[in-house]
């Protein structure tokens, strides 16, 4: 069974792929039947399962291939919120261009579940919360009503 301390490290280890954009590196970090839940009514949102779907057409596809390549961070800065043995809740901010020539600056607040497969914690489940307008605007192209664009209050984590 892992511990805090171990699942801290997992998902540190989780930011610090998405960073450096070694997403071969971040896949490994998942199980094999890991399940992906993603907030909203967008293309990339429901439950996704299976690492070939979730970093295939999920990932690859919806996300990153949306995306300017070599021109974007997805993990500029994050905090680890709360964790236990079996679950870590973070928050991480990332940016860059879209290929559509939109801002995807996004925050995420992600709640990691972790289990023990092959002698090493994994992430086994992932709840994904984020800004569902900026995915439209940016990863789907459609520019829906959105309210301001200037931040006007720091969100601070």
């Amino acid at each position: 069974m892992s511990t805090r301390a171990d699942n801290i490290a997992l998902i540190e280890n989780y930011y610090a792929c998405l960073k450096s954009g070694d997403f071969d590196a971040l896949a490994g970090l998942h199980s094999d039947d890991v399940a992906f839940n993603m907030l909203g009514s967008t293309p990339v949102s429901g439950r996704w399962e299976g690492k070939a779907e979730c970093f295939g057409p999920l990932v690859a596809d919806l996300v990153v291939g949306k995306l300017v390549p070599g021109k974007h961070a997805f993990a500029k800065k994050w905090r680890i919120m709360s964790a236990d043995d079996n679950c870590v809740v973070g928050i991480m901010q990332g940016g860059g261009p879209g290929l559509n020539g939109e801002q995807y600056d996004q925050t995420y607040c992600q709640v990691f579940t972790i289990s023990e497969r092959d002698g090493a914690p994994r992430i086994v489940e992932l709840h994904e919360f984020y800004d569902t307008a900026l995915v439209e605007l940016v990863l789907n192209d459609n520019p829906t009503a959105k309210g301001q664009t200037e931040i006007q209050r720091e969100f601070r984590f």
